[in-house]
């Protein structure tokens, strides 16, 4: 999945309007514009979007769980330069303050099977025996698990 991909089915899950993209952006200490949140997320086929880097991800995710969750003590984390999966799961995991079986909730709703042992490795550190990489399949059953739960009208 691209950066891109993943902000448009955010804002889709939960609603985002412009304005609020552009606070959440702020909460993270990056100042972006209408017509800069506007390119980011047009469809991957329109020739002017513009592409969503890790670190704008990363920024935005760190804004949605001071969005979500309060600003915390002390400074705003730094965002990551590199971002994978495995990072972004974590990221929306800890912005909603989901605990394993939540997360395994969303996945029965997007009617995606996966165990809590699978889940675990997900999020183990990357030099461990027992981690797993978190393939595009299923950082994208989770975005429409997510969709399903808080706009089930669709």
């Amino acid at each position: 999945m691209n950066n891109n991909d993943i902000l448009r089915r955010l804002r889709y899950a939960f609603d985002i309007s412009d304005d609020n993209m552009i606070k959440i952006f702020s909460l993270a200490e990056l100042e972006t514009t209408r017509p800069e949140v506007s390119d980011w997320l047009k469809k991957d086929d329109n020739p002017v979007q513009k592409k969503l880097h890790d670190v704008k991800l990363a920024t935005f995710l760190n804004g949605f769980i001071t969005h979500k969750r309060g600003k915390k003590d002390g400074p705003m984390p730094i965002p990551e330069k590199q971002l994978t999966n495995n990072l972004i799961l974590r990221k929306l995991k800890i912005a909603l303050d989901y605990k394993d079986t939540d997360v395994l909730d969303i996945f029965d709703i997007a009617e995606f099977d996966i165990s809590k042992h699978e889940l675990s490795a997900f999020f183990r550190k990357p030099g461990q025996k027992q981690y797993r990489e978190c393939k595009d399949q299923f950082l994208r059953n989770f975005l429409f698990g997510l969709q399903r739960k808080f706009r089930p009208e669709e």
